[in-house]
């Protein structure tokens, strides 16, 4: 590989890791503000003990996930470069509020609620538990402007520097970051964070229940993490709409390599499953199922509306890698869709007051853990890699946008440093992790786990007694 390449698969690697403890952090800090504030309204115990609960699994991610991203912003100034000083007077001001956001906001109020407890009063705690859920979103919002910016730049002008170098400078502060792309990126990003946060409570949950360690608050937090988690789905293919529009609008050549599209043409049918075209479009996604007239009539809301395709720009070394884009994308939506066929299931289970009765059903909670990061990981994986070969859309390209004195040789001994160091955290993380979930959310004063609940069977009756001994 040539140096680029490996700085590309090196940032790749430390994004891609990086990115899992944000997105736990942020649905798991939604999770803490809502049960901080039943705690404070009813003044229960149930919600206190959950409260510690949750914060402690976000403790333990939060501190691997600042570690983490330590290593990935060190990139922007060692393989960066040339980058870095092209985009500094714009991206100056959004990673230094992440900053303040998560490294004051977060790491400062999380102590409060977790160590707090009998320290502070109910009033400050909420209020706390507040500021840890408004840091997680105020800091996502500041790494999504900055990433938005290279999707969709504006408010800004080229200007030549003392050394002679081009760089961008901002003339718009507001158009800057609130550039095309900013909010239906930070939207749907969000969105997806709180189904990661609900699906990792509702299968830690599910475990309990299935090993008959269920309780007061175990049994309400699967319920309240399913219904989260039902309508986080939900908006995530609401806001992904939002955004999908919005990248067929402003970047319509990822938009065709997304779709698949390779002419431009009337009637477009929608691809469900499909073999992505090749790099040329010498093949195309004639194999598979596809919904005709789909895409057009989504798109433009006409099912003989135009869509564009990848032959709207001739020269194809300006094409993204369109099979990656392709598969990216229709992994994600397909990951989507199963999340929310789990959860529809899940709230007819709930209407009919046997959530914990099918055993089946929450294995698959379990099972679907990490489901949603993976869906998250494949979006970021869409937008960066349909974005290629431009660093910052239309601007500057990958290559230009690399340190000129780091070789190959210098990125592979890092690259390899890096990989080791991230399996070190990922064992720390699940070690932490598991140390907590083992030791499981407090019991209520004189109570038991409670036993495990009758499972839906094929016998007489309609229910058999769950297998596994009763906590009392």
């Amino acid at each position: 590989m040539d140096v680029v390449q490996l700085d590309r698969l090196q940032f790749a690697l430390t994004i891609s890791f990086h990115f899992v403890f944000p997105a736990v952090t942020i649905g798991l800090a939604m999770l803490i503000a809502i049960v901080e504030t039943l705690r404070w309204w009813t003044k229960r115990d149930i919600y206190d003990r959950l409260s510690v609960f949750i914060t402690k699994l976000f403790a333990v991610t939060f501190v691997i996930g600042v570690v983490s991203g330590i290593v990935m912003e060190f990139q922007f100034g060692t393989n960066w470069s040339r980058f870095s000083g092209f985009v500094g007077d714009i991206f100056g001001v959004p990673l230094a509020a992440e900053g303040i956001s998560a490294f004051f906001l977060e790491s400062a109020f999380v102590g409060i609620v977790l160590f707090g407890r009998n320290r502070v009063g109910s009033t400050l705690r909420w209020i706390a538990g507040l500021l840890v859920f408004g840091g997680t979103t105020l800091s996502a919002f500041w790494i999504l402007v900055a990433n938005s910016w290279m999707q969709t730049p504006a408010g800004f002008k080229i200007v030549t520097d003392s050394s002679g170098a081009q760089k961008a400078q901002m003339t718009d502060f507001f158009q800057a970051m609130f550039n095309p792309s900013t909010l239906p990126r930070f939207f749907h990003t969000v969105t997806a964070c709180y189904v990661v946060g609900a699906f990792f409570l509702m299968g830690v949950c599910a475990w309990y229940v299935l090993r008959g360690r269920g309780s007061d608050v175990t049994s309400f937090a699967l319920r309240l993490s399913v219904a989260i988690a039902f309508l986080g789905a939900g908006g995530m293919f609401a806001t992904g709409d939002l955004q999908t529009r919005e990248v067929q609008a402003n970047q319509p050549l990822k938009f065709a390599a997304m779709e698949g599209v390779c002419q431009t043409a009337n009637g477009v049918p929608l691809d469900l499953i499909a073999i992505p075209p090749s790099q040329n479009c010498s093949t195309g996604t004639g194999l598979g199922i596809s919904i005709p007239y789909g895409l057009s009539a989504m798109s433009d809301l006409n099912p003989n509306g135009q869509i564009k395709g990848l032959d709207q720009q001739p020269d194809q070394s300006l094409w993204p890698p369109v099979a990656e884009t392709f598969m990216s994308f229709h992994l994600m939506v397909g990951l989507g869709a199963m999340m929310m066929l789990l959860m529809l299931v899940g709230v007819f289970f709930w209407w009919r007051h046997a959530l914990e009765k099918h055993r089946w059903w929450l294995w698959l909670a379990v099972i679907a853990i990490p489901a949603p990061i993976i869906a998250t990981e494949f979006g970021w994986m869409t937008a960066e890699v349909g974005r290629q070969p431009w660093i910052v859309q239309g601007l500057m390209m990958v290559s230009a946008g690399t340190s000129p004195s780091v070789s190959a040789t210098d990125v592979t001994i890092s690259l390899i440093g890096i990989v080791l160091l991230y399996a070190l955290l990922f064992f720390l993380w699940i070690y932490g992790l598991t140390r907590e979930i083992r030791r499981g959310p407090e019991l209520a004063p004189g109570e038991h786990a409670l036993a495990p609940p009758v499972a839906v069977g094929p016998h007489e009756g309609g229910v058999t007694p769950a297998t596994g001994k009763a906590g009392r």
